[in-house]
């Protein structure tokens, strides 16, 4: 199993690839190829080009959640499907995977819509998609975890955007999600923002897994500028975890992150990064 790091909000040091503060994951097992996030431009897509990654073979396109970091890139992808038929190129009818409220309207005070500007309606006609909000094993070693049981008290997040549900403003986030990749040494857990919790989708993933052991965690956390209630008991959780590595990234602050690399082996992540498991 082999993960590439199309896009992250950093780039590695002699790596020349585009770092924007956005999520893109490239995810390679026994064949299946499957494209985790689409970031805010086209920048994922030109950094897969330069590691001659081809998008157009692919079997599941993933969203993490609906807000604009995670599926503007959406735009390039249409793009490069549209024309790939236009020229005759050889492309593939991959799968796109969300929560049911992922196309969901997300409004942020003094900004406006922060959440994914094309409709499901508009995706289907490039992509097929399929929406769930219970976990969705992709390969039988990959799964979509749906909807994240919020179980600690202490990843309660202050709401930064809200979702228009039946015409109403809303105070969640319950489209965010993750993807848990069964290997050897454990679980590998692939998250977006973790709005919805790192610690709870951690143990969500092992309960839908049935798997305890940890193999490494990536994504962003969500700890930007956390309470301090917030960040000693994540500390705690990974302290207990015994994780054998964790990429934090993306919406993970420094201090947050020298807090972790305390009690877990933190690894450095950008764009261009390849992990094999």
């Amino acid at each position: 199993m082999k993960l590439t790091v199309l896009l992250d909000n950093n780039t590695l040091i002699d790596r020349y690839f585009i770092g924007e503060p956005g999520v893109s994951y490239f995810i390679e097992d026994k064949g299946k190829r499957i494209l985790f996030d689409t970031g805010y431009s086209d920048a994922f897509l030109r950094n897969a080009q330069r590691m001659r990654i081809d998008l157009l073979d692919l079997d599941h396109i993933v969203l993490s959640h609906g807000h604009l970091d995670h599926t503007w890139g959406l735009e390039a992808m249409v793009k490069l499907f549209t024309e790939a038929k236009i020229e005759g190129f050889s492309h593939c009818e991959p799968v796109l995977v969300a929560h049911p409220l992922a196309f969901n309207s997300k409004i942020q005070a003094d900004i406006g819509e922060i959440g994914c500007l094309l409709s499901a309606e508009k995706l289907s006609r490039t992509f097929k998609i399929q929406l769930s909000s219970e976990p969705l094993w992709l390969t039988d070693d990959i799964v979509f975890l749906g909807e994240i049981p919020r179980r600690f008290h202490f990843e309660i997040n202050e709401t930064e955007s809200k979702m228009i549900i039946d015409g109403k403003e809303e105070d969640i986030l319950a489209d965010d999600t993750a993807l848990a990749l069964k290997t050897e040494k454990g679980l590998v857990i692939v998250t977006g923002c973790s709005h919805s919790g790192i610690c709870n989708i951690i143990e969500y993933a092992k309960n839908v897994c049935d798997e305890d052991r940890i193999a490494d965690v990536i994504g962003g956390f969500h700890l930007l500028c956390p309470q301090e209630t917030k960040i000693s008991a994540t500390v705690d959780y990974f302290c207990k975890l015994n994780a054998e590595e964790v990429h934090a990234c993306h919406c993970t602050d420094l201090r947050s992150k020298i807090a972790l690399s305390h009690v877990c082996k933190l690894k450095e992540v950008g764009s261009g990064l390849q992990l094999e498991y």
